[in-house]
């Protein structure tokens, strides 16, 4: 049966640096021991959660997607995580799936949240975007969007349910924990889908408190992995079989309401290994 293995990197930021923050995740990712074939880093993971984009945006030739090319493709690996991106006169917290040959999909965050101002530095992402890697499907999405069940509602086609796996890069406090760790087993039990949530740690350049709080959790709600307060590098290996069986003993998704979203499209990527 198909497996996949994913590496959660949970690791503090350096405030709007993004040499000294491309170096030490590099650091991080070289000294990954177990083989792994997708490493997750988190949301602006090149320079914290930060509301300057005129200052820290680079375009899709920058330093930061060569070094996502360049290390995927040394490492043999499907990178991800988010980063300021420019595209014309917009600016966008832009989700990149990297594969080792190059290419990549991309992911612009949906909700943007505007209790910390970020509605008024970028703009919102129409499309959401389901990944394709060895028989998986992988459905991206950024820290606030969370909080929005509609957009990641499973639909049941005539190929089964849409994806197997929604994965999550944040930088989502420590006061509002509870609701991260509690949404996001939400999302794995309605949706019959392995979730993994990544949080940076530590304090921002504003002085707010991220307590990590990184997960994997199954499509049963059960949780596989949870670290809080600590840096941490950890791999897992999941099973397809395992979706597949709870799907079938519990076929909860055949009885779900269908909708249509407006006003977006899909994006989907092809195979990645």
């Amino acid at each position: 049966m198909s497996t996949l293995t994913f590496t959660v990197i949970q690791t503090q930021l350096h405030w709007e640096d993004k040499a000294a923050n491309l170096q030490m995740l590099e650091e991080k990712i070289n000294g990954i021991k177990e083989k792994t074939e997708v490493v997750i880093l988190p949301e602006m993971f090149s320079t914290g959660f930060s509301m300057q984009p005129e200052k820290l945006a680079e375009t899709m030739d920058g330093e930061t997607i060569a070094w996502m090319k360049r290390i995927a493709a040394q490492k043999r690996i499907i990178l991800t995580g988010s980063f300021i991106a420019k595209e014309g006169e917009d600016y966008y917290n832009r989700l990149v799936w990297m594969l080792p040959t190059g290419q990549y999909g991309i992911y612009n965050k949906r909700h943007l949240f505007a209790y910390a101002g970020e509605d008024a530095h970028y703009a919102a992402g129409k499309k959401r975007l389901i990944a394709s890697v060895k028989g998986w499907k992988i459905n991206l999405q950024v820290c606030y969007d969370l909080r929005f069940p509609l957009w990641a509602r499973q639909q049941q086609t005539e190929e089964g349910a849409e994806y197997d796996v929604l994965i999550y890069v944040a930088n989502w406090p420590e006061r509002r924990h509870h609701a991260w760790k509690t949404l996001l087993q939400a999302r794995a039990i309605e949706n019959q889908s392995f979730v993994i949530g990544v949080n940076r740690v530590g304090n921002d350049g504003n002085g707010i408190y991220h307590s990590g709080d990184s997960m994997i959790i199954d499509p049963l709600g059960e949780i596989l992995y949870h670290k809080v307060h600590d840096e941490d590098v950890f791999t897992i290996t999941l099973q397809k079989k395992t979706i597949d069986e709870i799907r079938a003993k519990l076929p909860f998704l055949k009885d779900a309401d269908s909708f249509m979203l407006l006003g977006q499209d899909w994006a989907a990527d092809g195979d990645g290994q």
